[in-house]
């Protein structure tokens, strides 16, 4: 394997979890639907609100990644939703389907041969592919820690 297969895999392993973190899909499994909007004392930001925020983030990393004609949303309004609460049930549902499916999209492009993980990408950014990974990955991270405290604190 040379070393920049390993390190596209290296990539792919912490984006899907199970190593420093749990999977997305496991920290999501089982949450209450009547706890998914809330805010326990003390915490900034509900399950929905955080689920949301990585979504779109994700979203945004992705099509900043693939397209220089991208605008991102207007921070940090655009990163967030309104309101604690998601506005229907099947909301979270489609939240967890659509990142889910970008985060195969994002995976794609890491271990696409082709594309070169320390060229510059030709958006406003200007970042590499290999920095958007690394970005990805550290966001999602820190908000799976998020949601799994806030899963305990609920006992959910």
């Amino acid at each position: 394997m040379t070393p920049d297969q390993s390190l596209r895999n290296h990539l792919v392993a912490a984006l899907e979890g199970g190593h420093s973190h749990p999977p997305f899909e496991d920290v999501l499994v089982e949450w209450a639907p009547a706890a998914r909007g809330v805010r326990p004392e003390g915490a900034n930001h509900s399950a929905w609100e955080l689920l949301e925020h990585m979504r779109i983030a994700q979203w945004d990393i992705l099509e900043s990644s693939r397209s220089s004609r991208h605008q991102s949303p207007e921070w940090p309004a655009g990163f967030w939703p309104e309101t604690p609460e998601p506005p229907n049930e099947e909301a979270w549902d489609e939240s967890i389907e659509w990142y889910t499916e970008d985060r195969k999209l994002m995976l794609g492009l890491i271990l696409d041969p082709r594309a070169n993980l320390h060229a510059r990408l030709p958006n406003p950014g200007a970042q590499t592919l290999l920095e958007q990974a690394l970005k990805l990955v550290t966001h999602n991270s820190y908000h799976i820690g998020q949601l799994m405290m806030l899963k305990k604190r609920l006992g959910t």
